[in-house]
Parts: structure tokens; sequence; C-alpha cells
């Protein structure tokens, strides 16, 4: 341990010895257990039953239990999944957050009979980039630009505003900082990793941890102002094979801890307090079942004595697990099973598998005491209140204080990296300024996944982001400050020739396997045709790009005059007015090599980089960029033929609900989730492979739902599905305008035979079209997890 523990100080110090404070180089990695502290949880986990004993090891999602379910079972904890919020409504304000956290605290310690003490539980959230889970919070740059500043003490500070604004609405636990190091930008978390260096993202990860907890030795630490941190996911989330999510690492083990696990000491030394396990596999083994790792090196090696916590029923992908049946977890090292939905049946499964031996009491009062150690660190079990009476509690004014949101802003502008610049920057004084771009007034886009909703975007608007500044409101009051004048234009159109044009454009936003992307070129176009409009025009540009990675713009890069690297600010967009202007000198430097290809290679590392970690100009340099190569085979493919898959609607895609003897669209399905209640329609996010990657439809009688594209991209359609409930009355399927395909007896043989699949071709439905409509008669229950569209041979029968 003491030789990995050198190394990594060392790489550290590489990174940037100002960003890592003596007390964190010299701390030691784990904190002494105090006997007393031993002591209490002992007599504590004497007097508690079996079945207490088994709940605290239990984590369901709010969406799947009570307060009555809570008084009955005592969960040890619980969590609010990304599209989850209190009573059902993820858009609830703070107040309805803060009140369902009383009502599960309170739940939990009512007494129990005899001398059985009744331990309070405790609530995690993700809040991964500020507390942005709720409506008017803070919402911070993700990892990708917070790397780009190199800033320990930024990140502590966002650390601390975070934790505050988080105890606002009574919630304990937060499951962040993900400390990954991401080796491919393919992978759709690579937006949560500071950097594809392991020096860099260790000294930030740290300081993160010592903002959300407070630092070791500090009288405060884990009490007022101060949350239980989450270092994430151990280990290998970021060395996937291609970037796949939850996909495959492979190597040498001791290579693989010199990047992967590099991260968790300088984490475990500052103390935290719970580490998540990762989905993916190491060498063929899943990490939630891979005792040598959970147990051998993380606490042999590393010496970490807090608890650890699964990931969204990542136990169940261990080989012979299911949801509800994985003695193998705890056997490994695992303490508290995120169990969103399928609770009760694990916890009646660890019951019993203890009362037959499989599960040792030993290993079970093992895990038991981890968690209530860290409860007790946490001042959950020493004369403890509901979550209302606790500091900050309520005080709805800390959610999105201006004191929150400077330095957010101050992330922004620090984490600006400048590509390229011919002089157009600074922006100068008293300037006519054309803003362009529908991404310029769009908070959600510039905020990414992880924003009020798992996924983010969709049909957020900017209502949805009370006290938020998108980046042409900071752009427009800027320029109106120093005596210029600007103008937003989303098409580019002007009356009036500007001295010079913003355009801002990137990608959508998206979480998780969502983002998984098979090549790094960016094929949307939007951005490039207004730069090289305002080429031909003669007015001088400044391209600022929102991206969750680096992705190859070569023809951007060639079209603009200046170019920034502008990641996910979140809701302080007047960051990025204040690196264009140099009111705020952009100093961001990248943390990930940019690439000069899109070709389906090994993407990170210096070789070949267009712009190797580090790189970011300042505004005074000005040299030349060279015209750069614009061929990218993979953008000759062509846009997706997908309509829904891996569980979110494809660019041009919507789901749509219609009331009867309503024709069109009717109301929309953002993310193809929603209930409609009097159009007789609800749609819920369900697993199949993973997370939320399909989707539950409930249809009444008479109800109709369908999805549909902006193009006809031609194909057949596939339609992955299972039948929930047996059909008992007519349901059709159709198809473009005219074409009615009869499913009820197709449902009817499918029910109750798991997943299979539809093809839809010509011969069951000429002209197919751009739209399919589900029309059924009697009520039905059916799950969908893709919707695509594939050439077949002509006369291909349709299948079921």
């Amino acid at each position: 341990m003491k030789a990995f523990l050198t190394s990594t100080a060392a790489a550290i110090c590489l990174a940037g010895c100002t960003t890592a404070p003596a007390e964190l180089r010299d701390a030691p990695a784990v904190q002494a257990p105090q006997s007393t502290e031993d002591a209490r949880v002992a007599d504590l986990i004497s007097r508690m039953s079996l079945e207490r004993k088994v709940a605290q090891l239990i984590q369901p999602q709010i969406n799947s239990f009570t307060a009555a379910d809570m008084e009955r079972y005592r969960f040890g904890s619980y969590l609010n999944g990304g599209n989850g919020g209190p009573y059902g409504d993820e858009y609830a304000p703070a107040s309805e957050w803060l009140r369902l956290a009383d009502e599960m605290y309170l739940a939990s310690v009512k007494p129990l009979p005899g001398d059985e003490p009744a331990i309070p539980t405790m609530w995690g959230t993700d809040a991964v980039h500020g507390h942005t889970n709720v409506v008017g919070a803070t919402i911070f740059p993700h990892n990708i630009a917070l790397g780009a500043t190199r800033d320990a003490d930024l990140v502590r500070r966002i650390g601390e505003a975070t934790a505050v604004e988080i105890e606002v609405t009574g919630i304990d636990w937060n499951f962040s900082p993900t400390v990954a190091v991401a080796q491919d930008d393919r992978w759709g978390r690579t937006y949560e990793s500071y950097s594809e260096d392991p020096r860099i993202v260790a000294p930030l990860g740290a300081a993160l941890v010592e903002g959300l907890q407070g630092r070791k030795g500090d009288p405060d630490r884990l009490g007022a102002g101060h949350v239980i941190a989450t270092a994430k996911h151990f280990f290998g989330d970021g060395g996937t094979d291609q970037g796949v999510d939850q996909g495959e690492v492979t190597g040498d083990i001791e290579a693989l801890k010199t990047i992967h696990a590099a991260p968790y000491p300088a984490a475990i030394g500052a103390g935290v307090e719970a580490i998540m396990a990762s989905f993916n596999s190491i060498n063929g083994k899943k990490m939630h079942g891979n005792k040598s790792l959970l147990t051998d090196v993380l606490r042999g090696e590393l010496g970490f004595d807090g608890l650890v916590v699964g990931d969204w029923n990542g136990h169940g992908q261990v080989a012979g697990c299911t949801n509800t049946d994985c003695p193998q977890s705890l056997l490994a090292g695992l303490d508290i099973y995120m169990v969103p939905d399928d609770w009760k049946g694990l916890l009646e499964t660890l019951v019993g598998q203890v009362e037959d031996g499989t599960i040792p009491m030993a290993t079970l009062d093992e895990a038991v005491t981890r968690i209530l150690r860290v409860k007790l660190r946490a001042g959950l079990l020493d004369g403890a209140v509901k979550p209302s009476d606790r500091p900050n509690a309520g005080q709805l004014e800390l959610l999105g204080s201006p004191e929150h949101r400077a330095i957010a802003r101050e992330a922004v502008a620090k984490s600006q990296v400048l590509l390229k610049n011919n002089g157009v920057l600074p922006l100068q004084a008293g300037a006519n300024i054309l803003v362009a771009g529908t991404a310029a007034d769009d908070i959600a886009q510039a905020s990414g996944g992880w924003t009020l909703t798992w996924q983010g975007g969709g049909d957020l608007d900017n209502s949805y982001f009370p006290g938020a500044t998108s980046i042409w409101s900071g752009l427009k009051a800027a320029t109106e400050e120093s005596g210029g004048k600007a103008t937003l234009s989303a098409d580019g159109s002007y009356g009036e020739k500007p001295d010079v044009a913003i355009v801002v454009f990137g990608e959508k936003p998206y979480a998780e396997f969502a983002g998984d992307r098979k090549h790094l070129g960016f094929t949307d176009e939007e951005g490039l045709d207004l730069l090289r409009k305002f080429k031909v025009e003669g007015i001088p540009t400044v391209a600022v790009f929102l991206s969750g990675r680096p992705m190859w713009v070569n023809r951007e890069l060639n079209a603009a005059d200046a170019f920034v690297a502008s990641w996910l600010p979140g809701s302080e967009g007047e960051g990025i007015a204040d690196a264009l202007t140099g009111a705020r000198p952009a100093t961001g430097k990248l943390g990930f090599s940019w690439p000069a290809t899109c070709d389906f290679g090994p993407l990170n590392g210096p070789q070949g980089a267009l712009f190797p970690v580090g790189y970011g100009r300042s505004l005074e340099d000005t040299s030349a960029t060279p015209q750069l190569d614009e061929t990218c085979a993979p953008l000759l493919e062509g846009p997706s033929r997908a309509l829904f898959e891996s569980g979110r609607l494809a660019d041009g895609a919507i789901a749509f609900v219609t009331k009867p003897n309503i024709t069109g669209e009717g109301e929309l399905l953002a993310q193809m989730r929603g209930d409609i209640t009097d159009a007789g329609v609800s749609v819920r996010s369900v697993d199949r492979n993973a997370q939320e990657d399909a989707r539950e439809v409930s249809m009444r009688a008479g109800s109709r739902f369908g999805l549909a594209q902006d193009r006809d991209s031609g194909g057949a359609y596939r339609i992955a599905y299972e039948v929930m409930t047996r059909p008992t009355a007519p349901i059709a399927l159709r198809v473009g305008e005219d074409a009615v395909v009869d499913l009820t007896d197709k449902f009817a043989l499918a029910h109750g035979k798991g997943w299979r699949e539809m093809l839809i071709t010509e011969a069951c439905a000429p002209g197919l079209g751009q739209r399919i409509r589900f029309e059924t008669e009697g009520d039905i229950s059916f799950r969908i997890s893709s919707v695509t569209r594939e050439d077949v041979p002509e006369g291909t029968a349709c299948s079921f």
C-alpha cells in the first residue's frame, strides 16, 4: 500500500503541486477508528434483529416505496433516481423534497419493540454538478470543465456550496465526486471525468470530497454545511473497451491500477466516507462481485474503512445473480445494494441466505458496522433530529444564492479553453455583436445531462431554471455594459451588419450509455453552416462549442476566426462573456487530448492529438492555426435511423399521444416518458439491459400512442417489445397514414414470453412512412426497448 500511495502522491504533484494542499498530500490514507466509535456501533448491532440488519443493506428509490414501507422495513438508506422526484414530481419545489425527507426520517425512527434500536435512514442523491435535481439550484460546470481549471480551491468551494444546497432539501448524502479517468472520449460519461490523466483527477476529486464533507480534523466536518461524499466508480469505469458504458476493461491489473485506482488514495486521504462500485467488468469479472478488488485492494491495500455502495441494480449483472438474488456481492465486499424497484424480493432473499448459512452472520455484521459507522460520523445516530430541523434546511434563499452563482460564474470563466484566435478576441468594447445558434439561449443544453432529469435537455426550456443566465443573456449584459449592442438571431439573419458573430452550438444533452458514440465526428451542421455563412459575408466569427468531450470539429475550426471549447458550463452564462471580453481572461487548459481524426481507433493520448493535454491559448496568442484536414469517413454514413434506443429518443424523433377523434401528433412525451391521464396513456422508464433503457407503455381503452421522425429515413421498422398484459380487445399498429397491422393475436401469443422483436415491412404495411401509432380498444400494457429503421430485401415478410 505504501508504495502505491507514494507513487500516486508523486503523480498528483506532477499535475500541479499548487492545487494539492499539504495536509492532503501528507494525510494518512486511513482514518483510524476510535474505540468509542466501535463500541457504540457494536452495541447497536448486538440489539438489532436479522431483518433490521439486512434492511440496512437495502437502498430503494423514492418512486418505489412509501413512508409506510419505510416504517415496516426500516431501509438503511434510499435514493432519488435521475428521473425521480418527491411524490412522483421530478420538478417539485425544494419544500416538497424537504417534506419527503421528514416523512421518511420520522418513519425510520419510530420506536421498535423491546430493546431494538431504531436506526435513522439516510437519503442519497446524484448532485454531480450542483444540486441539479432541484429546480432553482446552482448548476455548476460538469467535471470535464473543472478539470480544465486545474483549480483545487475552486472545486473545494463548489463542494461547499453544493453541500449547503443539498442541506436545504434535507438530504444527507451525495453520490459524488466521479473520479473516473476516461481513456476513450466515445464513452458517454466522459464529461463526468476531470481528465484522462490521473494526476489531474486525483487532487480535484479529493478537493470536492473536502468541500462536501469538510476537511479532516475540522470541528465542523460532516456537520452543518456538509454532507456525506462518495468517490465513484471503483474502478475502471473510464477504461472500458471502445468507451462502451458498463463494458469490459482488460489488461494487467497492476497497470490498470496505476491509472484507474490512482485517484482513490487521495479521496481516501481526504476522508471520503463512501465509495460506489462500478458497473464495468475487469478482465471478465463484474466489479459488483469482485472480492479481490472490492475487499483485497480497496479495503486491504488502500485502507478504506467507509461503506461501499452499489450502482443501479449493478449487483444484478454479476454472473449467477438477479436483481433479487445476489449473495455474491455482499460476500465480495459490497455493503449497500442499490435496488431501485425490486427491494422487497432482495430483502427477503438476503434474510433467507443468512438463515441458511449462504451468507455468514459475521459478513452481514461487518457490512452493517461500516454503514452505521458512517451514520455515526455524520451525526445521524447522536441526538439526530428530523431533516427540517437541521442547519440550512428550508432556507430556500440558499438554493441558487448569489454567492453560489458567483462561484459557478468563476468556474465557467476559468474553464473556457481557447483553441484558436486570429485576433477577434477579446471582444471589443462598444462592438455590435450578433449571437447566433439555437443553443445560445438554451440553459438546458448548456447544462447537459444530470440536470433536472437524468438525460437533461428535452422539453426543458429556460422557465425551468429560475435565477439562471443563458449564454446569450450574459453576452447581452456584458456588451451593453461596454456601450455596445447585442442581437440574438438563432438562424443568423440580421439587418445591420454586425462587427462580430458569436455562434453557440454543440452536443445535445445525454447521460451515461445514451451518450456512447461509435466515433467522435461532430455531425450536427447547424454551427458549421452559420460559421460558413458569416465567413462568406465577411463577418468575423467566434465559435463557442458546447460538448461533454473533445470532438472532431476540424470543419468548424477552419471556418471560425476564434474557437472556444466551452464544455457544459451550466446556469451562469455570464462566465462565457467574462472569458470572451477578457474581464476574467480564459486560462483553461485541456484535461483531454483533442482528436485530430474522427476514426474508430483509440482516441486519447498525445500520439496524433490535434491539441495535447495542457493546451489552451491566452487571449494574447493570435498565432495562426493551420488549415485542418476535413476528411471524416464516418460522417458519410448519414444520420441515425433509430427513433428510440438506449433509453432515449433519437434526434428528430418524437413520442406522442393523441386523444380519441383527434388527428396528428397531439401531446408530446419528452424523453418518451410521462402520464397524460385524459388521453389514457402512461409511459414510465424501466430497465432491460441497463438503467432506464426501456419504457413501459400503459394504454386505456380508446387511447393512442406513437413515435414519429422529422424525416422519412426509409426502411422497415424493427421494434423490440415485451407484452405485460394479455389483450382483452383489439390492438393495432397504424403505420404511416393508412396501413393498419392487427396485433391482437400477436400480442396474445407474446404475452409472458419475454422480449421479442417485430419487423414491420411493406408486406403488411404498404407505404411505411415516418410514423407509427399503437391504437387499442381495451386496456393493455407493453414495453419497448428500441424502434429502428433498416433496409430489408424486397418481399421480406412481416414477423412478430
